[in-house]
């Protein structure tokens, strides 16, 4: 039992008001997340037991210069080891260049180059500024139906609830980060609840991307290259 001795009058009285608005607060905070979970667990899967899809969507995160982050790097192995094993037959990279000197997808192409994956498999959206926009651009810009996003474990519920609600059939592998970046991995797993209620919007309304434009055939001629 909370003890109001000493607290003065004013504060007793709007002691017991203000604690229920907290909990009502961290209630709206942590049920999207949970359902989240609930809702994607069946999807989200390992390298070994995750369904062969066409598609791989690698949602972008920093980058340094011409080199991926640690936490991007981490995705973009994860994707090259789908391809080896045959899990996938094309990568979508999907990430920001609106900024001079800043260029995620082709940071992420010229990456997964130099780790084996052959560069008419790899397909770049410029215009992934968010989770929502890569998933929905990815259906209606570039055609894709079924996929297999990749992306951190701590964002792989999210990832996934968002492109299914944008039409695709989508699975998920994440990378589990722990080891390699504690401190922004325990961030991004704090930081997920919140994320979630902006992503809870999108799954609701389903809004258009901040860029849409014309449909391209990058992934449709990317499947068909030998």
């Amino acid at each position: 039992m909370i003890k109001l001795d000493g607290i003065p009058r004013l504060a007793r009285r709007w002691a017991a008001p203000l604690l229920v608005l907290g909990a009502l607060g961290a209630y709206g905070v942590l049920v999207p997340t949970g359902w989240v979970y609930a809702d994607t667990a069946e999807y989200r899967k390992t390298v070994r037991d995750v369904p062969e899809t066409p598609v791989a969507l690698v949602l972008g995160a920093g980058v340094w210069g011409d080199r991926p982050s640690t936490l991007l790097a981490r995705r973009l192995d994860l994707a090259a080891e789908l391809h080896r094993r045959g899990k996938v037959e094309v990568l979508l990279v999907s990430g920001d260049n609106r900024f001079r000197n800043y260029d995620e997808p082709t940071v992420m192409r010229d990456y997964l180059i130099g780790r084996g994956v052959p560069a008419k498999k790899i397909v770049r959206d410029f215009a992934g500024l968010d989770t929502w926009d890569s998933c929905a651009r990815a259906r209606r810009i570039f055609g894709v139906t079924r996929l297999t996003v990749v992306t951190q474990e701590f964002h792989l519920p999210r990832s996934v609830a968002l492109c299914r609600a944008a039409g695709l059939d989508a699975w998920g592998v994440g990378d589990d980060s722990m080891a390699s970046r504690r401190g922004a991995t325990v961030k991004g797993y704090v930081r997920e609840p919140l994320a979630m209620l902006k992503a809870t919007a999108s799954l609701v309304t389903r809004p258009e991307p901040t860029l849409l434009g014309r449909t391209e055939p990058g992934v449709r001629d990317a499947l068909a290259a030998p």
